[in-house]
């Protein structure tokens, strides 16, 4: 089951907004801005494919460039597993840490402030009212979340003692030997892929290993680093048993978290991050440099991370070689340029960039969207060897529900920056339940119709996602919205094991769904009178 694997990545109500430019210098006010992606929540699973599909301009591609942190993003926190943030031992860490004496006491009174938002909330009256709440209570709670909520992964049940100062005094001693460890942990795994890469079968790579004094040195400093912080572990962990019985230690341990929250990491950070999160981009003609040589295109990370000195190092042209094989390309296109190529050569290339850092996870925006149909089955049977062979994750993007059927293993659909349904690809094409994903799956072009039967349209323009409807995004468009569609957003939540659909329509009866379609039907067929004779006149 999906639920016994290991999460890589845990996204929560993941933002990102592009701010428009002010119509007027004399604008004073706040501005305008695409609401490119709307609380989006959901976890990626090591070793999956998830597939994420939706209407061009939904905020698919912004998704898994925001995922990489290639754009900041807005609100939220977008936690990363791959690495634990001891081994990483970010900046934010210690800053968490410094905060907790002057900062964490007010928590709890923020927190009641909250859920007084909230019982205000199930008691208001009125529409407007729940909207002003409504507003007011995710405000707060984004205050919360960006205040307390790493520190409180940090820490977990240590925030319940009395003397803070002290928590923060041995979590800061930990810190600082993490940090002396980290540094050593990333000397070890730069040496470990250098060595992999010049080495031809894993007993050569040991072999080399096993000679290097200097990787013996750093295995030796390592172990020496972390037996230091097992012994701080030891005095954190006896300190730690003296605060179960306190009032809040249960409910703050249970958020402890070692995932590494990307959106906080600094520049430098998410740079080291980069050979592990890489990404094939929709384009295969704008993405590659025209001046560059296939061979330079696909070696300048490799470069860029220093895994080789230069072009001239020995080794480097075989390790190019051997990635571009790997990609079914042949070894003498080395020294051609991107125009000499295909479309379907050319994503090839841009697949063999990504693979030769060696990733452990792949966002593959549109990878084959611009190719036709026989290179889109090639390409994609090329991404499935290599995940099997790399243990490789990849976010799928696209808006081919045929092709999203045959190479994933979940399947996110995506409406107006909001995800509106999350599923095992079977039960999405078997039984969609959200009206969006079932208007998308009767709109695919088949063979096996009826003589005159038409294709089926999503009717209804997208609406703006510079001001996005209130409510559900879809009820703009969906034959059977109901009054409560138009005011409230519906929540992601699980009807079945492992579904996940946002709509209110799955909390109401089948008869008070016909009522709304025919409602529905009788005023589009008013306004379309009304139209008919306006034009008359």
């Amino acid at each position: 089951m999906q639920n016994n694997k290991k999460v890589l990545f845990k996204i929560r109500n993941l933002k990102k907004y592009f701010p428009l430019k002010k119509k007027s210098i004399f604008d004073r006010g706040p501005g305008e801005y695409v609401h490119a992606n709307e609380s989006i929540t959901l976890d990626i699973y090591e070793g999956e494919t998830l597939g994420l599909v939706g209407e061009s301009g939904c905020g698919k591609s912004t998704f898994g460039r925001t995922l990489l942190q290639i754009y900041d993003q807005t609100e939220g926190t977008t936690l990363y597993y791959g690495k634990t943030i001891e081994e990483l031992a970010p900046a934010y860490m210690l800053d968490m840490i410094k905060k907790i004496p002057g900062q964490f006491p007010k928590y709890h009174k923020e927190l009641d402030e909250l859920n007084e938002i909230y019982r205000g909330l199930e008691s208001a009256d009125s529409d407007l009212k729940r909207a002003e709440l409504n507003e007011k209570a995710m405000f707060k709670r984004r205050e919360i979340e960006e205040g307390y909520l790493n520190m409180i992964r940090i820490a977990g049940g240590l925030l319940a003692s009395d003397d803070l100062s002290k928590v923060s005094a041995i979590l800061k001693e930990k810190y600082d030997l993490l940090k002396q460890r980290a540094k050593i942990l990333s000397s070890i795994e730069e040496t470990e892929q250098k060595t992999q890469m010049r080495s031809r079968t894993w007993d050569e790579y040991y072999a080399h290993l096993e000679e290097d004094p200097k990787y013996k040195d750093l295995v030796s400093q390592k172990d020496a680093k972390t037996r230091e912080i097992e012994d701080k572990d030891k005095e954190i962990e006896a300190y730690r048993k003296t605060l179960e019985g306190k009032e809040k230690f249960a409910e703050l341990e249970e958020l402890r978290d070692s995932g590494i929250d990307l959106s906080e990491l600094t520049g430098e950070e998410m740079r080291g991050l980069r050979k592990d999160l890489q990404m094939i981009f929709q384009d295969p003609y704008g993405s590659l440099d025209t001046k560059m040589t296939v061979g330079n295109i696909i070696g300048e990370g490799v470069l860029g991370h220093g895994l080789f000195k230069s072009r001239k190092e020995e080794g480097y042209n075989e390790y190019i070689k051997e990635t571009m094989d790997k990609c079914g390309l042949a070894p003498y296109f080395l020294h051609r340029y991107p125009h000499q190529f295909s479309g379907g050569q050319r994503q090839r290339i841009g697949i063999a960039r990504a693979l030769a850092l060696k990733p452990s996870f792949i966002v593959c925006d549109e990878a084959v969207s611009a190719l036709d149909v026989s290179i889109q089955s090639q390409i994609i049977n090329l991404l499935q060897d290599l995940k099997d062979e790399n243990n490789l994750t990849y976010l799928f993007i696209t808006h081919d529900l045929s092709v999203v059927k045959y190479i994933s293993d979940r399947i996110g659909v995506m409406y107006l920056g909001v995800l509106v349904e999350l599923a095992e690809s079977e039960k999405v094409f078997a039984n969609p339940l959200h009206p969006y994903t079932q208007a998308l799956l009767r709109a695919i072009p088949r063979t096996d119709v009826d003589k005159g039967q038409e294709l089926q349209v999503i009717e209804g323009d997208i609406p703006s996602a510079v001001k996005p409807p209130k409510g559900c995004r879809f009820h703009t468009r969906c034959e059977y919205a109901m009054d409560i569609c138009a005011n409230f957003e519906p929540e992601l939540k699980e009807r079945e094991e492992g579904h996940f659909v946002a709509c209110h329509l799955l909390d109401v009866s089948e008869e008070e769904k016909q009522k709304a379609y025919e409602a529905n039907k009788k005023k589009k067929a008013e306004q379309e009178e009304e139209l008919e004779e306006m034009s008359a006149i």
